[in-house]
């Protein structure tokens, strides 16, 4: 893929993302513990906080300064705005988490070219973990390279992530953990998608896959996963994140995890 990019809109790009993402984050932990409003979604157990709102308002604000002639489709305010540029935000992964005082959450942005992730940038505010990524520019965790795993197999084991949807698709993923299980895998459930992508791309897990992730959760992660020299698919092996399931690897343990998933 090539992307039709001129100047220096990469860096530009991702100077804002990163600064979308830490003000997100800002707010996230001046409000943890305070959340006087949850709500329901979708499900009794898809919550939305004011902080949600709070964060997505704030990350909107960034990027309309730079870029007033670009789209922002956020997961509480829909897309505003057309055209070949558009910036894809979750301004709270892990709202479940957060609500309960789990410190498993983030902020997440990414800049896309025609549907394609191009710039990235995900914010652990309780950890102070910034991981940001460019199309062809390499994957950082707070400015240091970071590759995935060596891990050559899934039962070395390999250390697996995953989450579950908020719909009944939720039962499905059921039999994919205990096949994995079986196999002694050890399987985690943190509940950010983003974080969870991040941490694959750092080698922390070897691998991830989730079933009805939305794009918001995923556009950021997925980037930084490739960038990081890892692989990310849908569940026929498929290079995109935006199918039914996302599955991304060290790409050494994806053949075998696939299989599982589709067997």
């Amino acid at each position: 893929m090539t992307f039709s990019l001129t100047g220096g809109l990469p860096d530009q790009a991702l100077q804002v993302a990163v600064q979308a993402a830490r003000r997100a984050g800002a707010i996230h932990l001046e409000h943890l513990g305070r959340v006087h409003q949850v709500t329901s979604k979708s499900t009794h157990s898809d919550l939305v906080t004011e902080v949600d709102g709070l964060a997505e308002r704030a990350i909107r604000e960034v990027i309309a300064a730079a870029f007033p002639s670009h789209a922002v489709l956020g997961e509480e305010g829909g897309q505003q705005g057309a055209g070949d540029y558009r910036w894809v935000v979750d301004p709270l992964d892990g709202t479940v988490n957060y609500a309960h005082g789990f410190p498993v959450f983030c902020a997440s942005v990414a800049l896309e070219f025609r549907e394609e992730s191009m710039v990235a940038a995900v914010f652990d505010p309780t950890r102070d973990e910034l991981f940001t990524a460019t199309w062809g520019g390499g994957a950082f965790l707070n400015g240091q390279p970071i590759r995935v795993s060596g891990t050559p197999s899934l039962t070395t084991p390999a250390l697996v992530s995953t989450g579950f949807p908020y719909d009944l698709t939720g039962e499905r993923n059921l039999a994919h953990v205990v096949n994995l299980l079986r196999l002694g895998v050890p399987v985690r459930r943190p509940g950010a998608a983003a974080l969870d992508l991040c941490n694959v791309a750092c080698g922390r897990m070897d691998a991830y896959w989730e079933l009805g992730v939305k794009r918001w959760d995923v556009a950021a992660g997925a980037l930084i996963v490739q960038e990081a020299g890892g692989h990310v698919t849908d569940a026929h092996g498929t290079p995109t994140p935006h199918g039914e399931m996302i599955v991304a690897s060290n790409t050494q343990l994806h053949a075998h995890l696939l299989d599982i998933l589709n067997g």
